[in-house]
């Protein structure tokens, strides 16, 4: 990416040498000294649009996982108050996810108003630079309308005074056909791909198949199908051979050119910008922060393509034999016995190698990773950043190739034109990946299986950990998912039963993590505007029920 990171580092340095100067608070604001000294050049111009790479969501696209039900985190947090119901217009996390929204949105209409004064020979990189910042002011104002429905529609730099500032909410509507015409128009001034050194800049194809995204979400499938199908006919983008290594940092495709299914990452570097995900994930002395739940675990199929109820291969002995003859990418996203893990000590007394792991660990002894469920993530978990604190420098992946043909395949299903052909040139192409049973809609017909509810499996055990899960529920208008109690392994499992000796289960033996979950049916598709926001301006309504 080029100049990104370093650029980025200079910018904050900078603010904070200013900051810590006494005749700070005496300087012109930055954005009136960008206008006087700053929108001269091409040099100066790539500076300003490399700022606006800062508001796209990093390993916060991963913690937003953490609203839906394929994970849960151990305590008491934001995300998890938000997946339980259990919130109200006060919670922070809403506020900051609105305040940084409009953040990088002020940050975009900033530029968008200035980049034009800039003297440059190559119009065309102008253009293309005024691309990619409509691409992320898009991106923006997509997330705010998936939380919050209405928002205020402000495409230029508001200041202090400005009467905008205390505008009304715009409709959802309108926000989106706006949304949608930006990325078609973006996608005609952005390359198909860049070099090496320029890698992570945003792309036609990132910005059809954001578009696929944001269509999807409204229901819009034929627009949905559409942009899909550009991405495909592209021919830039192609699958990873190796689902595993696709989330590890040896395939990170700002490093990798035999990467060519990631389409937009967050790019993370050594000693620049880094991550702590890796030891969050299997923290060696506390608590890890993502547990899957026996709600995912269930989700994979077995290797036969036929569900745990219904297939004669699934064993529930044993801990060991839950994972056995299981869809593949349940071993490359949780992880299994026998695999090499950085949580030290595990819940087998017998076991005295802390590099591999053989059974889950309750006992909070600070000792080793703890899991309230029975399982741990392995996806995305980098092993030699798990000792260390903020080193994780595995980019996160925003959206990638394999998604696109998720996209396509719903939005032929859902318009009624899916076929077995779509099925095979899609969601096959991603079991064969893997060396899973092919999904073959005479077969589901045969087993009883709803070809709805395979796809939308199909999408959950593929994206897993990659933030989607949540905004699938959404819109899928399948809230009663996120009001079940979040559940766990058999307790007949756990070595150290006296671990666990006060931890309740359900009438089947399984453990019973959280209770006291809901969905109100008639607010909880959307986020409440933060009452903070409210209280700055009064002209802002708010969502139904809250």
């Amino acid at each position: 990416m080029k100049n990104i990171k370093t650029i980025l580092v200079l910018l904050i340095t900078t603010l904070i040498f200013q900051s810590c100067n006494d005749d700070f608070l005496d300087r012109e604001p930055l954005d009136a000294i960008s206008d006087a000294n700053f929108w001269q050049n091409e040099e100066q111009l790539l500076l300003a649009v490399n700022g606006t790479y800062a508001y796209v969501k990093g390993k916060n696209t991963v913690d937003m996982e953490n609203m839906g039900d394929n994970t849960v985190w151990p305590t008491q947090t934001s995300y998890r108050l938000i997946s339980s119901g259990n919130y109200n217009n006060d919670l922070g996390t809403l506020n900051t996810e609105w305040t940084e929204a409009y953040a990088g949105i002020r940050r975009c209409n900033h530029f968008l108003e200035n980049y034009d004064k800039a003297e440059m020979t190559n119009e065309e990189l102008k253009d293309r630079y005024a691309g990619e910042v409509r691409f992320i002011r898009a991106y923006l104002y997509s997330y705010l309308t998936f939380l919050f429905g209405d928002v205020p529609h402000v495409t230029q730099a508001l200041n202090v005074g400005d009467p905008e500032i205390y505008g009304e909410r715009n409709s959802r509507e309108e926000i989106v056909e706006w949304i949608l015409a930006e990325l078609t128009a973006v996608a005609e001034d952005l390359p198909e791909s860049y070099s090496s050194s320029d890698y992570g800049r945003i792309t036609k194809g990132t910005a059809l198949g954001w578009k696929s995204r944001v269509a999807l979400f409204y229901q819009k499938f034929d627009v949905a199908e559409a942009a899909a199908k550009e991405v495909m006919d592209l021919g830039v983008y192609q699958l990873y051979p190796d689902y595993y290594e696709l989330f590890t940092i040896e395939s990170d495709a700002s490093k990798s050119p035999s990467n060519r299914e990631t389409m937009f990452t967050r790019i993370y570097t050594t000693d620049i910008s880094m991550h702590n995900l890796s030891r969050e994930i299997q923290v060696p002395d506390q608590s890890a922060r993502w547990n899957p739940t026996k709600s995912l675990v269930d989700a994979y199929l077995c290797v036969d393509g036929k569900t745990i109820q219904d297939s004669p291969l699934y064993d529930e002995s044993t801990y060991d034999s839950l994972f056995e003859h299981r869809d593949p990418r349940m071993k490359m996203t949780i992880l299994s016995p026998g695999s090499p893990w950085g949580g030290r000590e595990d819940g087998n007394p017998e076991n005295t190698d802390n590099s591999v792991f053989t059974a889950p660990k309750f006992n909070q002894n600070r000792l080793g990773s703890v899991t309230p469920t029975g399982y741990y993530f392995t996806k995305y978990c980098d092993l030699d950043a798990v000792p260390t604190y903020n080193r994780d420098e595995n980019d996160i992946i925003i959206m990638r190739y394999a998604e696109i043909l998720l996209n396509y395949a719903e939005a032929r299903l859902e318009q009624g034109t899916l076929t077995q052909e779509d099925l095979d040139n899609t969601i096959n192409l991603l079991r064969e990946r893997v060396n899973m049973h092919p999904m073959i809609i005479s077969e589901l017909q045969e087993w009883g299986m709803d070809l709805r509810e395979e796809i939308r499996r199909e999408r959950r055990v593929e994206l897993v950990l990659e933030g989607q899960r949540y905004f699938d529920i959404l819109r899928w208008k399948r809230g009663d998912l996120l009001a079940r109690d979040v559940k766990g392994i058999k307790k007949d499992f756990i070595i150290r039963q006296g671990d666990v000796e006060n931890v309740p289960t359900d009438e089947e033996g399984y453990i019973v993590f959280l209770t006291g979950n809901t969905f109100d049916e008639s607010k909880h598709y959307l986020w409440p505007v933060p009452l903070a926001q409210r209280d700055l301006n009064p002209n802002l309504s708010q969502n139904p029920n809250w």
